[in-house]
């Protein structure tokens, strides 16, 4: 019987990290084995997919930015236009919801793309890594997979790519879907769906427009008890070319930030979203200053259901392809609902 084929790109982290200390204590790791060692690790992967893999970069994740992400999605890409049935990429966990929404946000192909990694590095006592692995080449590998974007497999769950988030520092099961939970699971070796597939058009790149050459300046701003503006305009002064600000609640901030939001608006785009963790921003609720009727009127943009660092990949990755202002309004309009 045939089986499909499966591209598998490493970038580094944890599922890819080792120590040259001979301890039973172990010792600090970093990214050492390749694309290569990582599948011959995963015990009956051969039986699942037949898998080509490639090292891509050996990187923690912190280290990961958005160039070398898409640099992974043009490879992606290309394998797939080499027959590849689908992809998996695999990286560190500390940008992995980040590095998934960006993949998704220009992923334009049917065969799906899964992003893995792990908690706990191969050294260590319960490795999570090869299971990860072997979950995410089998959601590679199923049929029911496509025309669903991005998916992140991880502790045998799946999860849409713009949900996704990593709520906990140190646990294996670190990777949640706070706003509407996982879409799928794979239970004795089957990957099987709640849901039918649904998702966003991803974003296309106009004639000539090259994303990670001469990447826009946007930051992410997270407002506090007491936020005055300051470091808002100083920003502002510095120079960038779009902001997300995480405020209070639905989006809220002090009545000095907002009006620190309502100058910058006037220049660049702002987004405005909530730093709770779960639920969208407000459009009508409240109309106080620094509430989002306020903001708004300000010419700020709301995040609706994003969290704010997708929120700021989202006006990253539009601010790169030059979208105008309503045009940044217009998708997020839609990119914001379920």
């Amino acid at each position: 019987m045939d089986i499909p084929t499966v591209a598998i790109g490493a970038l580094g982290g944890t599922i890819a990290s080792t120590s040259s200390t001979a301890s039973t204590a172990g010792g600090e790791v970093v990214p050492t084995v390749t694309a290569e060692g990582l599948a011959a690790a995963v015990p009956g992967l051969a039986a699942v997919a037949d898998v080509r893999a490639e090292t891509l970069a050996m990187l923690p994740s912190p280290a990961l930015d958005e160039p070398t992400v898409l640099r992974a999605l043009a490879w992606a890409d290309a394998a797939v236009a080499d027959g590849a049935a689908g992809v998996v990429i695999t990286q560190g966990t500390d940008t992995l919801e980040e590095s998934a929404c960006l993949l998704d946000l220009f992923w334009d192909r049917p065969e799906p793309l899964v992003v893995t990694g792990a908690m706990r590095s191969p050294d260590a006592p319960g490795a999570d890594g090869p299971a990860n692995l072997l979950t995410a080449v089998r959601c590679a590998a199923e049929p029911r997979s496509r025309d669903r974007g991005v998916l992140v497999a991880f502790d045998d769950e799946i999860h849409e790519a713009r949900w996704v988030a990593k709520t906990d520092s140190v646990s294996t099961g670190a990777f949640r879907s706070p706003v509407f939970g996982p879409i799928g699971r794979c239970v004795e070796g089957e990957v099987l769906y709640g849901v039918a597939p649904q998702r966003v058009p991803p974003l296309v790149l106009p004639d000539g427009v090259v994303v990670g050459v001469g990447d826009p300046r946007v930051p992410l701003v997270t407002t506090y008890l007491g936020d005055d503006g300051h470091a808002l305009r100083a920003l502002q002064q510095a120079g960038v070319d779009g902001v997300v600000v995480a405020g209070f609640g639905a989006g809220h901030v002090s009545p000095a930030m907002a009006e620190a939001i309502g100058d910058l608006a006037a220049a660049v785009p702002v987004v405005f979203a909530s730093r709770t963790g779960s639920g969208p921003t407000g459009r009508a609720m409240y109309g106080y200053p620094g509430s989002e009727v306020d903001l708004i009127a300000r010419g700020a943009i709301g995040a609706g259901w994003q969290a704010p660092v997708k929120a700021r990949l989202l006006l990253w990755a539009l601010t790169a392809t030059g979208a105008t202002r309503a045009q940044v309004a217009d998708v997020f309009a839609v990119r914001g609902r379920p």
